[in-house]
């Protein structure tokens, strides 16, 4: 296996629903995070030997392979292959997971990882659709094998079952906003965003010809304990998450350059970070959430590691109770886990979420000088993605 670095890590802000970046096209979303990877760094494009790209409802204007769309829509050399994997919310943590093992293999020496989701346009489900009358993504002998839940069933049944009340979950959902606010107030995330310019549409919802810019997450809300504690269950009276405990509908994109350790140095490249290890596992699809646990614990056994030898975590807040059942089932150190606020203050567009992450832990270990980060997510169907980096 060839050691693989970190070249670049980039994401555009994280857009709320209907909000700034609602009227992108996806390709173009996510053409604006590839192309920053080449202004940035100043590498040929030409040279990278694959993109994979992650997207969660590959349906309308996400269809079609939306990583090869956005490549070619972006200008970008159209010799270079590019493909777009689902592994639900960790797809394009997936992809560059997949892009690490293309370069580690041998089969390229750079590549191209990321991801992007415009919800605002394509909402969740959008391709499960009933109108469409295509049929039904899970045959009746599945139900056979496993009870059939929603992610929001599967995160009141972990709330349950590793004894998070509501009380917990409003108060991680109030850390996560004051991480972020504290984070831009700081200017933290300065080094990652890509700022866009985004279309401005007419009456007949086309693009006009002007533009408004977007340079900041749109998700953060001012919020107190007590405005959190008066929001309505989304699972029924008896539920502990609420819209403040949970992740936000959210449009965004985000890429990662990697290459051999060697490439980079005969490009006169200065890496960031070294990709360690990665892993996909899979989990209980009934919980369906508790894939961080899971993922964290293959990596650190893989590489002989414990949690102390590892200074940074990104899970994503998908719901609260994903981060504390991991927390408790682990006895992780929470400051050390997304210490400038989560999905849930930031948004999660899906799709575009993995690299997001790892976008953040790259740059938040250059900026604190921590060695060692994870980034894990859970994902729909029981999965865990995983990734081990160290600072360069």
């Amino acid at each position: 296996m060839r050691d693989v670095v970190i070249v670049d890590a980039v994401r555009t802000p994280v857009g709320r629903r209907n909000g700034g970046l609602s009227t992108m096209h996806s390709a173009d979303l996510l053409g604006e995070s590839f192309t920053a990877l080449f202004e940035r760094t100043g590498v040929d494009p030409a040279v990278v030997g694959q993109v994979v790209g992650g997207c969660v409802s590959q349906i309308g204007q996400q269809a079609f392979n939306v990583a090869r769309t956005a490549w070619l829509s972006a200008g970008l050399p159209l010799e270079v292959a590019a493909s777009t994997v689902d592994a639900q919310c960790g797809s394009s943590q997936q992809a560059a997971d997949i892009a690490y093992a293309l370069v580690a293999s041998g089969v390229v020496d750079v590549a191209v990882a990321g991801g992007v989701e415009v919800m605002s346009k394509v909402p969740i489900g959008s391709n499960v659709a009933r109108p469409l009358d295509l049929g039904v993504p899970v045959p009746k002998t599945y139900f056979a094998q496993y009870e059939y839940t929603s992610q929001f069933e599967g995160a009141e049944r972990i709330a349950k079952k590793w004894g998070i009340t509501r009380a917990d979950t409003d108060a991680f959902g109030l850390r996560s906003q004051e991480l972020a606010a504290q984070a831009w107030a700081e200017d933290r995330f300065a080094t990652q965003l890509v700022e866009v310019d985004a279309p401005n549409l007419g009456e007949d919802g086309k693009p006009d010809g002007t533009t408004h810019h977007v340079a900041r997450d749109e998700g953060l809300r001012d919020t107190t304990l007590e405005t959190l504690a008066g929001l309505k269950s989304v699972v029924g009276e008896d539920g502990v998450h609420t819209a403040g405990s949970s992740s936000q509908i959210s449009d965004g994109s985000s890429a990662v350059l990697m290459m051999t350790a060697e490439r980079a140095a005969e490009l006169g490249l200065t890496p960031i970070a070294r990709i360690v290890d990665t892993c996909l596992v899979g989990v209980d699809p009934v919980l369906m959430l508790t894939g961080p646990i899971d993922a964290t614990r293959t990596l650190l056994e893989r590489n002989d590691l414990t949690l102390d030898d590892i200074d940074l975590f990104e899970i994503n807040e998908a719901f609260a109770s994903v981060v504390l059942a991991w927390q408790r089932e682990l006895s992780g150190d929470i400051d050390k886990v997304n210490p400038n606020g989560g999905a849930i203050a930031l948004g999660h567009p899906l799709g575009g979420t993995g690299t997001v992450l790892l976008t953040k832990a790259v740059h938040e270990l250059q900026r604190t000088g921590g060695n060692r980060a994870i980034i894990t997510m859970c994902c729909g169907g029981g999965l865990g993605t995983g990734t081990l980096i160290e600072r360069i």
